[in-house]
């Protein structure tokens, strides 16, 4: 059976995130997010922060990441350290099109990235959302099989 194509679900998902970030005030960006030690900015920044970002440097990202997520994420942020609000929105807004590492698994990785994510801004600000259930049903489908997530040891039967 063919795995359906997420891609088209991965830049809805992006264009709803688009569409909060510009609604942000100054201290809601600089606030912790659910992630460890990344305030909204921070997570906003990661989610597209593989865009364009040809295999080579994503290669060389792993490596000086020294293979553990965490870490390659703090690399990969690197890039975009210097940008203000604007800059993020503006990163943001030309990447609602997954590229790169985020369109594997046919748009697996930036459709439950991006769902995941958009939580771990909302949820601390007290912004809940309905997830459309043509996004949120592939999303968790794909995260249970994704060996970097908790989301099988989490799920209840």
């Amino acid at each position: 059976m063919s795995k359906p194509d997420l891609m088209p679900h991965a830049a809805e998902e992006r264009a709803d995130l688009l569409a909060l970030l510009r609604e942000l005030n100054p201290a809601q960006w600089n606030a912790q997010s659910l992630c460890t030690n990344w305030r909204i900015r921070d997570v906003a920044t990661h989610i597209v922060s593989y865009n364009k970002v040809s295999t080579a440097a994503t290669v060389a990202t792993f490596l000086r990441g020294g293979l553990r997520t965490g870490s390659v994420n703090e690399v990969a942020l690197t890039r975009y350290r210097d940008l203000d609000t604007d800059g993020i929105i503006d990163l943001v807004a030309r990447n609602q099109h997954p590229s790169g590492l985020p369109t594997g698994f046919k748009g697996g990785i930036a459709l439950t990235d991006g769902t995941i994510h958009h939580q771990d801004i909302r949820r601390p600000q007290g912004l809940p959302r309905a997830i459309p259930e043509h996004r949120l049903v592939p999303a968790l489908t794909f995260s249970l099989g994704a060996l970097a997530l908790p989301s099988k040891g989490n799920a209840r039967v």
